[in-house]
């Protein structure tokens, strides 16, 4: 999941470059839905991968 939020932020660099605003503002707040998305499930992880003995 953290591959596709640098991959959508590399898409919004790209399209602000160019001047598609637009696309490049779709493109910035999917990658920032999935980067919480991806912090929310790691954390979620952390807290339940650890065993107590």
């Amino acid at each position: 999941m953290l591959r596709w939020t640098i991959t959508f932020v590399i898409l919004a660099i790209i399209a602000g470059i160019l001047g598609f605003g637009g696309i490049a503002a779709g493109a910035a707040g999917i990658a920032k839905i999935l980067f919480f998305i991806f912090l929310v499930l790691f954390v979620i992880s952390l807290v339940s991968g650890r065993k107590k003995i």
